[in-house]
């Protein structure tokens, strides 16, 4: 019978996942201490509710436990929960038409495109209290943008966006060939620019 592995910040994911798979709650409670936080992220950025992303967060932890024994410690563990979380986002989106983004407060885009557009505009100290009105309006349209994009894209363009990974990974994350995430995003892209492209005139 092979030993125990530690489980604390030095042990890989997938020594971890062993661990947790052999019944021991500080291998299980270690994987959540790591993956907590980028997980909720991701689904908040999904449902924009905070209180749903705790639920979605929570239930992602409780699907991954019961799954342990298939997780295939050849690929990324982050890969893998990442793809029990997104589904749950997107079950939940495709459950509820969540057509309201609140984003009243929020000092950050939350895509490189918002981020692009609000550094054009309030980039300058010098910028009048019209040039800082018209920038908050460009980024909440953009925020709002993403919001109306349908839940493939959407998932898509976070995971691309936000999350910075690779097309291979979210095509991973998602069960969808290369070539299918690569055209879901250009036609993100393509919705985004047409919704906004009133803006610009």
């Amino acid at each position: 019978m092979s030993e125990s592995v530690p489980v604390g910040p030095t042990a890989t994911d997938q020594e971890v996942v062993l661990e947790a798979r052999r019944g021991s709650d500080a291998a299980y409670r270690e994987l959540v201490r790591r993956y907590e936080r980028p997980v909720f992220s991701l689904v908040f950025r999904m449902v924009r509710d905070r209180e749903l992303a705790e639920d979605l967060t929570q239930e992602t932890f409780i699907k991954a436990l019961n799954a342990l024994a298939s997780y295939r410690p050849e690929f990324k563990f982050s890969s893998w929960i990442f793809k029990i979380a997104n589904n749950a986002a997107i079950d939940q989106l495709r459950r509820r038409e969540l057509d309201t983004l609140s984003l009243d407060g929020s000092p950050s885009a939350e895509t490189p495109d918002a981020v692009e557009a609000t550094a054009l505009q309030v980039g300058s100290k010098g910028e009048s209290p019209l040039d800082e009105l018209e920038a908050r309006e460009l980024g909440s349209a953009i925020e709002v943008a993403i919001a109306k994009l349908r839940p493939e894209y959407r998932s898509c363009i976070l995971l691309r966006h936000v999350e910075g990974l690779a097309y291979e990974e979210i095509a991973e994350n998602m069960d969808l060939p290369l070539g299918t995430v690569k055209t879901y995003i250009h036609r993100a892209r393509n919705e985004l620019r047409q919704y906004l492209g009133h803006l610009k005139e």
